[in-house]
């Protein structure tokens, strides 16, 4: 199994290439780069690997939540990988692949996602560890103020992502008291939507590059790029 991925849905930066079950990755925190970034990062994977794109089974992407520019980065890179190369692709939640590098890190099996959305609002959701150790969303992602987070299970869990560095005093009340612990550094990494994009190849989720496409959460930003796509001013 041969795959690519890229993620630039915050303020990292980077590319993965998954083959029979070995990782590379190129990691940069470059914010406003990624454009300058990510294909030379691409090009730098391929390149060792000895691989072109028609060699690949399917690429991944983090297609989001996250910032609506990086997503649009990540996304169109990908599509012009897939069409050129008539390759299917697997879109992976930004804040799965940040729960599934606390999961393959550490024993815990609960992980609280939160990515700061400005306008005091945070992209949110609750994963826990599935029996074979991947990350399993639990009610669904959303894009909402740090107080009306929701949160189906009672279970204690650990605050991941930079929503935790804005809002960890809102949170930790929120919750009331099932937070273990936070950390607001964590960032969504390639390798870690590699590692999903081939389970979820694996699971017969990879789809046209047509329908490959981004997830915003917040109306206003989708609701603006359906307008521009239209050419409505």
């Amino acid at each position: 199994m041969k795959l690519l991925a890229v993620e630039t849905a915050t303020e990292a930066c980077s590319a993965a290439l998954y083959v029979d079950g070995a990782i590379s990755e190129r990691f940069e925190l470059a914010p406003r780069h990624h454009t300058k970034l990510i294909l030379p990062m691409i090009d730098e994977l391929m390149r060792e690997a000895g691989l072109k794109p028609s060699e690949l089974d399917a690429l991944a992407f983090g297609c989001g939540p996250g910032s609506f520019t990086g997503i649009r980065i990540a996304t169109g890179v990908i599509q012009g990988i897939a069409l050129g190369a008539d390759l299917p692709v697997v879109c992976v939640s930004t804040l799965a692949a940040m729960a599934q590098e606390l999961f393959d890190r550490t024993n815990n099996t609960l992980a609280f996602t939160a990515i700061d959305a400005r306008m005091d609002e945070i992209f949110w959701g609750v994963y826990q560890r599935d029996a074979l150790g991947f990350a399993e969303l639990i009610g669904n992602e959303s894009v909402t103020p740090a107080a009306l987070v929701e949160c189906a299970v009672a279970d204690a869990g650990v605050g991941i992502g930079s929503g935790w560095g804005v809002y960890a005093d809102v949170l930790m009340e929120r919750l009331a008291g099932r937070v273990r612990h936070y950390e607001s550094d964590n960032l969504p990494r390639a390798a870690l939507i590699a590692r999903l994009g081939v389970r979820g190849f694996e699971q017969g989720l990879a789809v046209p590059v047509e329908l490959a496409t981004p997830v915003y959460l917040r109306d206003k930003v989708a609701k603006t790029e359906a307008e521009r796509r239209l050419g409505v001013q």
